[in-house]
Formats: structure tokens, sequence, C-alpha cells
């Protein structure tokens, strides 16, 4: 070999080994923009309130943390929460109208929940709220300005309706005397999309199920639901028990112990696909308190909440009657539901 062929071959393998240099550097500079770009797209879909500002100090007190929940050791916060989650039928959006909301002027919580994470966070507790409840809804403030009237024997469902989240955490505070540490709204797409991305939700329902409202036909027994069916299962009322918003609340409170095992039993971390679908399917249906508005934010109290499990998760109603002056309509039963708000403070 002459010294001019060995010069071609080194000069060969320099351009090679630059060529894949350029080139893992270039498919490192496209990972790096594609994980910052699907960070940028999940963290702008979440909308913020600021519900603190709004609210000021005139709310119940924050709960005194126990020394373990405050210990400037501890990696991840574990004192006790109290989470407002409702799911708004609103048909902002084409997808929220196919799926069946409400009012293309408005919206409505029908579904609310208190969820309480006991301190240590390995335990919840999670109160279903009758939409149909009567209450005397506070005065709210209004983001143009001014606020709204003091509303007795209202429905509790109105208070987001007229004041939005704001309103709804200032009616939920009202009536349990319980603080809301943060504030969670997803609607009905987001639900159904939700569902999708983790492969489906699976239910048993104890009885059959004909809901031409919903457009819900199941026959008693396990099935395998889609994110349209789940939603139409959370919506149902007319095709199970009295037609009553309580019947309701039961399949609703089946379905998140369902969902809850479901996800816990995907293991997302190991699928990075899925992953990116299902925070996509939850952050862009999602409004939120301005302390959890942000992927950061949303992934913190998660990684906090790992060591709860579907079966240390309690499902409960607020204890209710019918009301006096409405037999389609029920109010707070007394002492036993002041005594169950009690023990979530």
């Amino acid at each position: 070999m002459t010294g001019d062929d060995e010069d071609r071959r080194t000069g060969r393998r320099r351009r090679l080994l630059k060529a894949a240099g350029l080139t893992l550097a270039g498919a490192l500079v496209l990972a790096v923009g594609t994980a910052g770009w699907a960070y940028w797209h999940l963290n702008s879909n979440i909308k913020g309130v600021d519900i603190n500002s709004a609210l000021g100090d005139d709310r119940p007190p924050r709960p005194t943390p126990s020394p373990t929940a405050s210990a400037s050791t501890a990696p991840l916060p574990t004192g006790a929460l109290n989470i407002l989650v409702l799911g708004s039928d609103s048909r902002s959006g084409k997808e929220n109208k196919a799926l069946g909301g409400g009012s293309s002027t408005g919206a409505r919580s029908d579904t609310a929940m208190v969820v309480h994470v006991d301190a240590g966070r390995t335990g919840a507790t999670i109160v279903s709220i009758p939409r149909d409840t009567l209450v005397t809804r506070p005065s709210c403030p209004l983001k143009s300005g001014g606020s709204t009237a003091v509303a007795y024997g209202a429905m509790f469902n109105s208070a987001y309706s007229v004041g939005g989240p704001v309103c709804a955490v200032k009616t939920v505070e009202s009536i349990t005397d319980v603080r809301m540490d943060h504030y969670i709204e997803i609607d009905f797409s987001g639900f159904a999309k939700l569902v999708n991305a983790l492969g489906g939700v699976t239910v048993t329902t104890d009885q059959d199920i004909d809901d031409d409202d919903s457009h819900l036909h199941l026959k008693a027994g396990t099935h395998h639901l889609d994110g349209k069916t789940a939603l139409a299962l959370a919506r149902t009322r007319h095709g199970i028990g009295d037609g009553s918003d309580l019947g309701r609340i039961g399949l609703q409170q089946t379905l998140v112990k369902a969902l809850l095992e479901q996800i816990s039993a995907t293991n997302l971390l190991t699928n990075p696909t899925k992953l990116y679908s299902v925070t996509d399917a939850i952050t862009g249906s999602l409004t939120t308190d301005t302390g959890l508005d942000s992927l950061t934010e949303l992934m913190s109290l998660g990684e906090s909440l790992k060591g709860l499990s579907s079966d240390q998760v309690k499902t409960v109603t607020m204890p209710v009657v019918a009301a006096p002056s409405d037999p389609n309509r029920v109010v707070a039963k007394e002492p036993a539901a002041s005594a169950l708000w009690e023990s979530l403070r």
C-alpha cells in the first residue's frame, strides 16, 4: 500500500466519523427540540384560574401541617390535601358539542367531587356532592367586576353557571367549611380522550342500563368501555334506580375507581408514546387553579400520590334528604353531613 492510498483511507475514515458525529448531533438536537416542543405543548394546554386572589382571605383556614408534612427534608409534599374536582358539560368546541354537552352559551358542573387525600398521601376519600342539592349560594366575585347576589335555596350546580370556578370553590367552602387547596376541572372531550388514551376502562354494573338521553344501553355485567361509552355511563341517570342524580353518582364513583385501577395497571413510564397521549388528553381539556397550572406542578402532585392505590380510595356521597320545598331536590342531612366534612378538616 502506498502512502497515498493510506492517506485516502484515513481521509475517508475522518469524513465518515465526521458524518456520524454530525448525524448523532443532529439526532440529539432533534430529540431535545422535540422534547422541548412536547413540554411546551402540554404545558400550554392547561388553563389556570387565580382562585386564591379572587377569594382573598375570607375562606376556611388551612389545616396546620403535621411535623412530617412540613419537614424540609421531605422530597415531596406529604400533607393532607383537599381538591375540588368538577366535570363540566360545556359545549365549548366542536368535540364537546358532538359529545352532547350543555347549552352553547354556558356550562354546568354536573359532577362535583371533593377529593380528600390523607396526610402521608397513601389513602383518600372522594365525596360526591349531588348537583340537585339546595344550598345558600354565597356572593361571588365576577371577572367583569362586581359580584353575584347571595341566593337562598339555589341548586348547587348553579354556582359554576353564574360564577365559574371561583364561585364553585366558594360555594363548596361555604357549605363544608373545608378549605379547598386546589381546583381541577375537566370537560366532556377531555374525559373521553383520557379513557381512550388509557386503552379503555373496565367496569361492572349490577343492573341493566337503558337510557335514551345518554344513549347508553348496557346489560348487567362486566364491560370494557371506550371514551364515548364511559362518558355516557358518567352521564346516565334515567335508566337506573329512581332516575335521580343519586343513581348517577353511584355510576360515577364506580367509574372513578375503575379509572384509578386502569392508570395503576398501565406502566406509563415504560411507554413514552402512551405517556404523551395520556398527558395530552389530561392537559388538553383541563382547567386548574394557578397552583396546578403547569406541567411541573401537576407532575409533582402526581409523584406525591404514587403511593396511593385504588383500594385505599373510599367513595361516599354527602348525606342528603329530600328537600321539604321540592321532592325533586335534596338538602344536606344533618348532623351526618357536618360530621363528614368535619372528618376532612
